[in-house]
C-alpha cells in the first residue's frame, strides 16, 4: 500500500514551546520504520509553524505572499532534521522540493518521485505546492493525487476529529466518520476548504490520528477502527 504522511508541525515539537523535540522526532522515526517494514511505501508532508507562523507575522504587516514562502523555507528546515532522523534508523529517504535548492533536494518530478517509491525509498516533500496562498493541506491532497496513493493519513495531537476544538470546548462530540460534504457543510475545522474540495472531487481517502498514541500509525493503514475517517 502506498501511503502519504502528514505531520503536524505542534506533534514534532512535543512538550517544548517550540523547535524540534529531538528525542519525540527519533521515536517517530522508529514509528515509520514499522510502518516501512511492513512493506508500504512512504511519502511524507511536514508543516513548518513550529519555527514560524505566517499567521502572526501577517498581523504585524508582513505581506501574504511573502509570509506563505517564510513558511515554506520553515517547512524546509524541518524536513532536514526528519530526513537526518530517518536515515540514523537506517531508512533510504529522497527530498523533493517545489522549491529549486538542489544543494539540498532534487526538484520535485512525479515520475522521479514515483520511482524513489518503487525503490522502496522514503519520499519526503518539501515546500508546499511552491505557490502562496495554498497552505500545506493543499500540498498534501495534492501530491497524494498526484502519486497515486491509497491513503492518506494526518497525523496530529488529537485522537479524532471533534465537531470543534477539544482544546477549548469541553462538549466537543467526537466525529468517527465523516463525509466530505459534513466536514465542508458543518464547517470541520480539520484541514482547509481547498483540500477538502479537491479530495472530494476525487473521492481521495482521509484519515487523521493522533501522532503520540503508539503505532496509531500503523492500526489507522491496516485497520478502520483507528483515527477518524473523511471520505464519500
Amino acid at each position: 500500500m502506498r501511503v502519504l504522511l502528514k505531520i503536524s508541525w505542534e506533534a514534532l515539537q512535543w512538550e517544548r514551546t517550540h523547535w524540534i523535540d529531538p528525542k519525540f522526532l527519533q521515536k517517530l522515526a522508529l514509528q515509520i520504520k514499522e510502518i516501512k517494514d511492513k512493506w508500504h511505501e512512504i511519502v511524507i508532508v511536514l508543516w513548518g509553524g513550529n519555527i514560524f507562523r505566517w499567521v502572526a507575522w501577517a498581523a504585524n504587516g508582513i505581506d501574504r505572499t511573502a509570509a506563505d514562502y517564510m513558511w515554506m523555507l520553515a517547512t524546509i528546515m524541518n524536513w532536514v532534521a526528519m530526513q537526518d532522523a530517518l536515515e540514523k534508523a537506517w531508512m533510504v529517504t529522497r527530498l523533493v522540493s517545489a522549491l529549486d535548492i538542489p544543494e539540498v533536494w532534487e526538484k520535485y518530478i512525479k515520475r522521479r518521485a514515483e520511482r524513489h517509491l518503487e525503490k522502496w525509498r522514503i519520499v519526503i516533500s518539501v515546500a508546499w505546492t511552491g505557490n502562496p496562498y495554498f497552505t500545506t493541506d493543499s500540498a498534501w491532497v495534492l501530491r497524494g493525487l498526484e502519486l497515486n496513493c491509497d491513503m492518506v493519513i494526518k497525523a496530529t495531537k488529537v485522537d479524532w476529529v471533534y465537531d470543534k476544538d477539544p482544546m477549548k470546548c469541553k462538549d466537543a462530540k467526537l466525529i468517527k466518520k465523516a463525509s466530505f460534504k459534513d466536514v465542508i457543510h458543518k464547517e470541520i475545522r480539520v484541514m482547509d476548504h481547498t483540500a477538502i474540495t479537491l479530495a472530494k472531487e476525487w473521492n481521495l481517502k482521509l484519515k487523521v490520528v493522533n501522532l503520540y498514541k503508539p503505532w496509531a500509525i500503523l492500526k489507522a493503514i491496516e485497520t478502520d477502527e483507528e483515527g477518524t475517517t473523511i471520505c464519500d
